[in-house]
This record gives structure tokens, C-alpha cells and sequence, in this order.
């Protein structure tokens, strides 16, 4: 198969400048600009774009470039206290500042930095797709469905940090509802790459889909002879689309926060979702049930040092996607918590112990798996302690 990989990623070097400088150029030609804070994408004649921005998006035939951009931040992330009191406004000014026509020009923005940016472009014989993103969804990453944060009404608007923002340039020349669609597949190719690494919505107990204020362009050339009427998962350009997306999606939330499958390789960190953290672990493990001497220093360090056994991770993850299924209604609750605690039996062998609690007095099919795990990881973790003193 003719497929060729290219993935650059770009990092700042030296004193910030507002210099707008060259970062990447496509085999067909499109320049790619980027100073500290903004990444612009200059289109030549005979583009068309479809585009999630608040001035001049949506489908578009007459853009001179597009750009992704991070603002200088505003107390309580509020659109009026931004340059010129409004995202329509602020977004014009920066355009000329810029040395662009606001209207020829339309932007998304976000709180991550663009040194962060990541590009993956994939071909196959004369198709070409690249992808830039940048992303971080530490602050507002949810999933589709989860309780709302705010409601628009009367034109107030609400700026979060946070956020995936992914420019996609095709070098084919896409209709209007091929460009769609291709909204469709880079939409879904980026829940994969989050999902891939397990992160959790804040909002709720699920896995993440994306940010809620996630934005997306899709760029393709008119004068193109190579007319692709479909961009979905069957066509082959919907597979490069995919391809890129993943894997820029995936360096980028490397790049902007650390979210890699090292990061999420702790049984801590996967346990966030549920609000269960150190201090939850410590709690249960000095309270009166429990037998030992309380020592929290050790406990902590060696909780730390537990939570990153790879073995533990994976019965972490196997305990926790049986009540996802659960909460998905996959299956019924008593017969997944009877698993579930079939399954946590085997954890003290796994985490090397001599011994084993009172299983009687252990688990309790009336708590929650999550409140069940908490308390034999708790055990285990004191145990070890006394076993090392």
C-alpha cells in the first residue's frame, strides 16, 4: 500500500516573537504560519472550507486564511472582558494585527499554546491529507451527553479554556456535503485518540469525547481535478483523514499536558473519574475498621508505588469497564458486581502478597465496585507497608 507518514512537531525555541514565520508547507503548496500565539493557514485561490468559526463560518469559498489562535486569558474566561468586547469582535482585531482582512479571514481559538501544535500528514498515491491540531482537554474535557456548563441566550457567550482544535487540508477538491462528512470522520477519529488514552470527562463518570469547546476546518482546492464525493470511514481519504487526525490528536495532548499511556498508566489517575484520589485511599485505610498502625507518609508512598504496577492498571481497568458497562446498561448490576468482586479476589496474589484479608468482612455486595476496590486497595496497601517496615 502507498502510504507515507510524515508527523512534525514543532517546538519554540528562543525568546517569544510575534513574527508571524513559516512552521509547514504542504505538498500542494498551502503555507502554514505560526507565531506565539497564533497558527494561520494562508489559502490560495479556488479553496473551499467548512468551519466552526463565530466570523465568516461555516461553508466558505472566498477565504484568503484561516487561523487558530490562544487569547491572553480573562478573568472568569468571559467573552466581554476579550479585546473589543465580544469573540466576533476580538477575532477581527486580531486579524489585522495579523495583516489580514477580517473579511476574508475566519479563526477558532483556544487555551492551548500553539508550540504544542502537532502535524501528521498521510498520502497515497497523489491524495495528500494533513492534520494540525492542538489540544488539551484537562480543564473541560467531557462526553457527549454529560450535564451542561452553560446556556447561551440573548448573544452571551462564554469562552473555556481547554479545547481540541484540529485544521484538516485535503489536497482534492471536496463538495459541500463531502466536506461534511469529513467533519463527520475527523470528529469521530478524534474520540478514538481520546479514548485510546482512557481520559475522563470532568463532568461526569464517563470517558471523555472531546472538549466542549472543540473546533474544527476542513480545507480542500477547488481547481483540483480529483473530485472525492465521499470522506467517510469507506472511502480511502476517509481513512487518511482518520489516520491524521488520531495521531496528531494523540502528540498534541502529549505535547499540551502530558496525556500520553505512560500518564495513564496509574491506577490512580484512572480511578480520577470517580472522584477517587490519595486522600479517599488514606481515609479509608486509617479508619477504625482497619487493623495496623496509621502512618500516612508510608502509606502515600507506597500507594504511589502500587498504582503504577502495570498488572494493577489492568485490573484497575477491568474492574472499571465493568461498571461503565453497568452504567451503560450492558449489563445488569448484580451480576457485574458479582464479577467484579470475583475478579478483586485475585488482586493481593497480583500485587505479590503473602497473604489474604477476611474475605467475609472484605467485600460487601451491598457497597458499589468502586467503594469495594477503594477498601481491599486500601488493605493491601497498608499490608504491604507493615510486611516492608
Amino acid at each position: 500500500m502507498d502510504v507515507n507518514v510524515l508527523t512534525s512537531t514543532q517546538q519554540e525555541t528562543g525568546s517569544p516573537d510575534d513574527t508571524v514565520k513559516p512552521l509547514f508547507e504542504t505538498s500542494s503548496g498551502e503555507r502554514v504560519y505560526r507565531n506565539e500565539n497564533t497558527i494561520v493557514v494562508r489559502l490560495q485561490k479556488n479553496h473551499n472550507c467548512l468551519i466552526t468559526s463565530y466570523v465568516n463560518g461555516g461553508y466558505s469559498e472566498n477565504l484568503e486564511a484561516v487561523f487558530n489562535h490562544q487569547p491572553p486569558p480573562t478573568e472568569g474566561c468571559r467573552s466581554e472582558d476579550m479585546e473589543g468586547g465580544s469573540v466576533e469582535a476580538y477575532i477581527r482585531i486580531h486579524a489585522r494585527k495579523l495583516g489580514l482582512n477580517p473579511d476574508k479571514v475566519a479563526a477558532m481559538m483556544t487555551a492551548a499554546k500553539m508550540k504544542n501544535a502537532a502535524i501528521a500528514t498521510r498520502s497515497f498515491r497523489t491524495l495528500e491529507v494533513t492534520a494540525i491540531v492542538t489540544a488539551g482537554i484537562e480543564v473541560n474535557g467531557g462526553r457527549a451527553g454529560d450535564p451542561a456548563s452553560w446556556h447561551e441566550e440573548n448573544g452571551k457567550s462564554v469562552y473555556v479554556g481547554g479545547t481540541i482544535v484540529t485544521i484538516l487540508i485535503i489536497n482534492a477538491h471536496l463538495p459541500a456535503h463531502a466536506l461534511t462528512r469529513a467533519v463527520m470522520t475527523a470528529t469521530e477519529a478524534k474520540t478514538v485518540a481520546i479514548q485510546q488514552l482512557m481520559a475522563p470527562s470532568k463532568y461526569s463518570t464517563g470517558i471523555a469525547t472531546g472538549s466542549g469547546t472543540d473546533q474544527i476546518c476542513v480545507i480542500s482546492a477547488m481547481d483540483s481535478s480529483d473530485v472525492l464525493t465521499w470522506t467517510g470511514k469507506h472511502s480511502k481519504v476517509g481513512e487518511l483523514i482518520a489516520l491524521c487526525v488520531i495521531e496528531a490528536t494523540t502528540k498534541a495532548l502529549e505535547l499540551q499536558t502530558g496525556l500520553c499511556a505512560d500518564s495513564q498508566r496509574d491506577m490512580l489517575v484512572r480511578m480520577e473519574r470517580y472522584g477517587i484520589d490519595e486522600k479517599r485511599y488514606w481515609e479509608v485505610a486509617s479508619s477504625p475498621s482497619f487493623d495496623g498502625e496509621n502512618r500516612k507518609a508510608p502509606f502515600i508512598r507506597t500507594l504511589r508505588e502500587f498504582a503504577k504496577n502495570p498488572a494493577i492498571v489492568a485490573m484497575t481497568a477491568s474492574i472499571l469497564h465493568i461498571c461503565d458497562e453497568v452504567s451503560w446498561g450492558l449489563v445488569p448490576e448484580p451480576a457485574g458486581k458479582r464479577a467484579a468482586l470475583s475478579m478483586m479476589k485475585g488482586l493481593p496474589g497480583l500485587a505479590g502478597m503473602q497473604r489474604e484479608p477476611d474475605w467475609g468482612w472484605m467485600l460487601d455486595e451491598k457497597k458499589s465496585i468502586p467503594e469495594n476496590w477503594i477498601r481491599l486497595g486500601a488493605w493491601c496497601v497498608k499490608n504491604t507497608c507493615g510486611e516492608n517496615k
